[in-house]
């Protein structure tokens, strides 16, 4: 699929997004975990339709590139100092900061209260990224656990599951059957972590974005798009 880069103003900000065409009926526009936008459009549509389109969409993709950032542990700005808000699960903490002779973390009232050996914010930031890995590893296990039960009449085995950072994605499947999670996924809501291990087990049913591939995910997810929006538009 061709794509070009294309650029629209809103107010004193530009947007910068891929275009493509595709076979549909309508525009659709998304925007990446990365905060990069995209937009695939029908192919006899004109530019100056899409610009129009993208710019009603403008303040919604803006909200979005800064929901993204705010779930990156290296967003600029970081400075791992006392009072800072980080994400867990869906929620804001205040990170509280205490020097100590053992490295640990502890979410408690509000708090995310972190006992380091060393406070400089590299090690912080190296300590906390840890600290997420692992409990992403729990919660992904857990919610694989659950999820893979609603499969059992599609004779699917327990696939796999390799926790990383992605840029561009939440998680994937891959062709040997092996699920792969966005660590980052640990900062969100359960049920939107929920609702993408069910999306990536729905495609060990049908490996295509199909009407009988959304049929599945409607059935054994009735309410993944509020996940789903919960996941993009939680914060802004």
């Amino acid at each position: 699929m061709l794509q070009s880069i294309q650029q629209v103003n809103y107010g004193s900000k530009s947007i910068e997004y891929k275009l493509s065409f595709a076979e549909r009926k309508s525009l659709g526009i998304k925007v990446l975990p990365d905060g990069s936008v995209s937009v695939i459009a029908p192919n006899d549509t004109n530019l100056i339709d899409i610009n129009k389109k993208v710019k009603l969409k403008a303040n919604w993709i803006l909200k979005q590139q800064a929901f993204f950032c705010s779930y990156k542990p290296n967003t600029p700005g970081r400075k791992y100092v006392n009072g800072e808000t980080h994400l867990y699960l869906g929620r804001q903490y205040k990170l509280q900061i205490i020097e100590d002779t053992i490295n640990e973390i502890k979410l408690y009232r509000g708090a995310m209260i972190m006992k380091t050996k060393k406070s400089n914010p590299e090690y912080l930031e190296k300590k906390l990224n840890e600290w997420y890995k692992e409990k992403a590893i729990f919660h992904f296990e857990e919610v694989l656990d659950i999820s893979i039960e609603k499969f059992n009449k599609y004779k699917i085995e327990k696939p796999i599951l390799d926790i990383r950072l992605m840029q561009k994605r939440w998680g994937s499947c891959t062709k040997s059957g092996k699920i792969i999670l966005n660590t980052e996924l640990i900062k969100a809501p359960k049920g939107s972590i929920e609702y993408v291990v069910i999306h990536e087990l729905c495609h060990l049913v049908h490996h295509n974005h199909n009407k009988e591939f959304y049929d599945l995910q409607n059935i054994l997810s009735p309410d993944w798009e509020k996940w789903k929006e919960k996941l993009e538009h939680t914060l802004s």
